[in-house]
This record gives structure tokens, sequence and C-alpha cells, in this order.
């Protein structure tokens, strides 16, 4: 009979373990966040198909870039790249002359802040920072800090569409910020083509209608050097953009040395991409994959 019972306590136990295992919700795990969030259920609406298209790339001029600056944000106005540097005591706003890689105009954030990414709106610049929930609005022009405003959250990509903020926070949720209340008007999931939630959507801009985000480490999900391409209605999955082996010489400082950094030149449809400590900028030309 006793050993009737401890085979009964066994098989129950290994029966709930297996139970815990298999309900227990998604996590992100990485250096990255401070909290492992749960993913949120897919639903049939929102889980995309496996026939998502992915294009390729022509680099069509390769310029000079700091490798000392960790880039976390990028956008193009009037012919000059507007850079986002992150890192504790490293941390600033940059104009920078395309041509050359020359720092033309600067604003250091205060030394214990890690900035994020940044984004032009109605003639001002917003920066996101990293955990401090907190984000900086400056003159475009003249870099004069106008004031501060507070979020929930991580701050990592940042982009608008002439109207709102748009906003990730190294989950799969893209936030639509209201610029001058800063709360938010909506929210949009967004799943891989494995109908899971597609996690790290990182630095943001906003191109022909659609999202384009960097994918923090996409070499985790078997697409190393990947930028998803998103429905901002929808949040579905539209597409990615393979750059795989863009740039050789940049892939030898460390494992935080990722592609990150995507603007758009909206008058002639350039666009330039970069990565964290890069020693090039590209810009390229999108193909269709062969």
């Amino acid at each position: 009979m006793r050993f009737s019972i401890l085979i009964f306590f066994a098989v129950y136990a290994l029966a709930c373990k297996t139970e815990t295992t298999q309900t227990r919700p998604n996590v992100n795990v990485n250096n990255n966040t401070n909290v492992s969030k749960p993913a949120a259920t897919s639903s049939p609406s929102q889980s995309t198909s496996s026939g998502v298209p992915v294009s390729t790339y022509e680099v069509v001029n390769t310029f000079k870039h700091d490798s000392k600056a960790f880039t976390e944000g990028l956008f193009f106005l009037n012919g000059f790249l507007y850079e986002s540097v992150g890192l504790v005591g490293k941390s600033s706003l940059r104009k920078v002359e395309i041509e050359s890689g020359k720092v033309l105009q600067k604003y250091d954030v205060p030394r214990n802040i890690f900035a994020e990414g940044i984004a032009l709106l109605n003639g001002k610049i917003y920066q996101l920072t990293y955990r401090t929930e907190k984000g900086y609005v400056y003159d475009a022009e003249t870099f004069q800090l106008l004031k501060e405003f507070n979020y929930q959250g991580e701050g990592w990509g940042l982009t608008s569409d002439d109207k709102n903020l748009i906003m990730s926070d190294g989950t799969h949720v893209i936030r639509f910020i209201e610029p001058e209340t800063f709360q938010t008007a909506r929210s949009i999931i967004v799943f891989g083509e494995d109908g899971k939630p597609l996690m790290n959507l990182n630095e943001l801009e906003f191109i022909n209608g659609e999202i384009w985000a960097n994918i923090w480490h996409s070499e985790t999900i078997n697409k190393p050097n990947h930028i998803a391409r998103i429905d901002p209605t929808s949040g579905k999955l539209l597409g990615w953009i393979n750059l795989d082996g863009i740039s050789p010489d940049d892939v030898e400082h460390d494992e935080e040395n990722t592609l990150n950094g995507i603007a758009h030149d909206a008058a002639t449809g350039r666009i330039f991409v970069t990565g964290k400590n890069w020693k090039k900028l590209f810009e390229i030309k999108i193909k269709p994959k062969a």
C-alpha cells in the first residue's frame, strides 16, 4: 500500500510541474529590460501567415560614422542626420553632416541619463530615455531644451506620422503618443509570421505609410540585421528587409554592436542605416529578394 501511495504522489507531482511549465507566460529575458512581461494571447486575426515577403538591399553610398556613437535614434532633416547617442555618461543629441560624419551641433544629456530614440514633430525634437521614464523636447534648430515629459515603462525607439509620436518599449507593443499631453492615444501589437509576439522592437522610422523597426538582437530569431515592416493601423507584419552582412567591418566590437538606426529622406526616397558604434553609415536601396 505504501508503495502504491508513493507512486501516486510522484505521478501527481510530475503532472503539476508539467502543467505549470505549459501555462507559464512567455517572457523576454535579456540584460536590456527591467521586468519580464507576459506575452499577449494571439488570436487568428493577429497571427500572420508564413508567406511574409523578404526584401534585400543594394548599398548606394557609404559614409563615415562616429564609432564611439552608440546609436539609439536617427532621422533626416534638410540634408542632415540627427542622431541620439546612448549609454550613461555618453548620451547626446547630435546634428551630423552626412558626407563627412562630422558632428555639427551637439547637446549633452545629463550624465546619469541613457538616451534612446528621437523623432521630429512640428519643429521639435523628442527624445526618450531608457529606464528613467523621462523624455526631453528640444527646439529642432537650436537644440534648446524646451521641456521634459514622463511616460510609463522603458523608452526604446521613437518616430512620428506627422500627427502622433510612435514609441517602442522593447516589447511587441507600439504606442501612439499625443505630443502635447504625452498620453497614449492607441496601441498596436506586433506578431511575427509564426504568430508569436515580435519582441525587442527598437529604433523606429515611419516610411511611406509603414513603421520600420530594428529588432534588438534579431539574430536570436534567426534573422540577423533584419528590419521589420509593420502596418501602423493593425500591427500586422508586412515584411522583412534582410540587411545581413551589410558591414562586415562593424561586427567586431562586442555583442551590443547591432544594427540600429534608420533614417528616411522623404523628398528623394533615400534611406540611411547604421548601427551602435559602427564606423560606417550606409545609404541603401531596397530590392525584392531574388
